[in-house]
């Protein structure tokens, strides 16, 4: 063909930015325009509004994601709804490829009784709203003293982390004002962590681990009780530096804290349990009172089995950290028991089973919500290369031209954002922070704007500007 293949990728995130920086530098005979999209002025997904702000790691991962985009050869375009603002026979319309890239955003479900009750929280709103995502309330009740944490994976920690550590130790960190100002009126005196199998089949990884010690007047208390080991677990420990790490790691902590018994006097205390498995949320006049715990016993094998041995710990508060979950896509076929778009390695699937010509999915929605940033590049690679072999196939876009999708959101009155709109975002965020570094105690190197139209009206500044000069 004589012009490019036109590719528009739906989601701005790691998984989004991953798969058209592969394609642009895939080794083809044509070229490629890419237009990535994404529901919010502001682009990176996860990695802006799923990770907790004092991870050391984001810095480099943003890093690599805005140098990719500041290159200029892939298009962003922020703040529109796919299924609401633009609609897949529309995007067909302008373009050869779709692919989706949505991630993965809600909570998993825990089906014990009591889900439901004031205070029962999912991990996934809270990161989202201490990472200042624009479409979460800004309140958050931190009054309970006593709180649990459902889950043994990193983000079960970075909750408990950012529950435990002090609000000025977060102070240095991107978080927004009220986030602040939450985190310092929080009562929590002890946070418990919960997971339902041993130590050796943790989930999180050592950094996430190590991470836990970097936080100021708190003690992590463990129990000895935990430290149960099959022969699967001594065999993982002796194979695998990861496990062997996390196992040695969590057993020097406890033969420290048999050292000292006292602990530090701490005010807040991190409980880490092993092997206890939830059975139901107890509820008062509708609030959580307590959470029933099941112990459980390495079967031989590294999994678990309950002993019926019943456990009831006073909290009053309960966040459920046992994975993310994706959402269905509008006019898309989706698997509800994986949370997936149903596909075959990247291949978007229609109703009969059968690939959907020009429709392709990656990252999360598309394996489920499993693995690091390392996977999402391989997830990407594996499906542009089927992109690739189609490509003969896909030129099918009625209106190829780059600026007929934007002539499309101006006639709707969709107020979309661009890359230089994102780095004006950028550098006010940033400003900031120095202005609070100055007057303030701790350096900041920005403070996140988190009100939607705030984002878009500084976003869009000057091309508001071009727009009536």
């Amino acid at each position: 063909m004589h012009r490019p293949l036109r590719v528009a990728i739906i989601g701005a995130g790691p998984a989004g930015v991953y798969t058209a920086d592969s394609l642009q530098k895939a080794d083809i005979d044509f070229d490629v325009s890419i237009d990535l999209f994404d529901r919010y002025p502001a682009p990176f997904g996860l990695i802006r509004y799923g990770v907790a702000p004092d991870h050391p790691r984001i810095k480099g991962i943003i890093t690599a994601l805005h140098r990719v985009m500041d290159r200029g050869d892939i298009r962003f375009i922020g703040n529109v709804e796919y299924g609401t603002d633009i609609h897949l026979e529309e995007l067909r319309t302008f373009y050869d490829v779709v692919v989706f890239a949505t991630g993965a955003i809600k909570d998993a479900r825990l089906n014990i009784p009591g889900v439901e009750a004031e205070n029962s929280f999912g991990a996934a709103e809270f990161v989202s709203w201490y990472d200042g995502h624009p479409d979460v309330d800004r309140h958050w009740d931190l009054s309970a003293r006593e709180i649990a944490v459902i889950g043994n994976g990193n983000v079960a920690l970075d909750v408990a982390r950012v529950l435990a550590k002090p609000a000025s130790q977060m102070l240095e960190t991107e978080i927004p004002d009220n986030v602040y100002a939450g985190l310092k009126a929080s009562q929590a005196t002890d946070i418990h962590v919960f997971g339902r199998r041993g130590p050796a089949q943790v989930k999180f990884t050592p950094l996430e681990l190590r991470e836990l010690k970097s936080a100021e007047d708190v003690d992590i208390i463990l129990y000895e009780d935990d430290f149960e080991f099959d022969e699967a677990s001594e065999k993982a420990a002796a194979e695998v530096n990861q496990v062997r790490n996390m196992v040695n790691t969590l057993t020097n902590w406890l033969l420290e804290q048999d050292d000292n018994p006292e602990g530090t006097g701490a005010s807040r205390r991190l409980h880490l349990h092993f092997l206890e498995a939830p059975e139901e949320i107890l509820t008062d006049q509708g609030k959580v009172a307590g959470l029933r715990m099941q112990r459980m016993e390495l079967d031989g094998t590294g999994n678990v089995q309950g002993t019926g041995e019943m456990k009831m710990y006073p909290v009053q508060a309960v966040y459920r950290a046992i994975g993310y979950f994706g959402s269905a896509v509008p006019d898309i076929q989706f698997d509800e028991d994986r949370g997936t778009i149903r596909n075959a390695q990247g291949r978007v699937l229609g109703a009969d089973g059968k690939p959907v010509q020009g429709l392709y999915t990656s990252g999360w929605i598309k394996r489920g919500p499993v693995g690091l940033i390392g996977h999402t590049k391989g997830d990407a690679l594996e499906t542009i290369g089927h992109i690739i072999e189609d490509a003969e196939h896909l030129y099918t876009a009625e209106q190829p031209d780059e600026q007929a999708i934007l002539d499309l959101l101006d006639q709707r009155g969709v107020e979309y954002s661009d890359w230089n709109g994102w780095q004006e975002l950028d550098n006010y965020e940033m400003s900031l922070g120095e202005l609070e570094t100055q007057s303030g105690p701790v350096e900041r190197e920005r403070v996140k704007v988190v009100d939607r139209d705030e984002q878009i009206r500084i976003s869009r500044a000057k091309a508001r500007q071009a727009a009536h000069s």
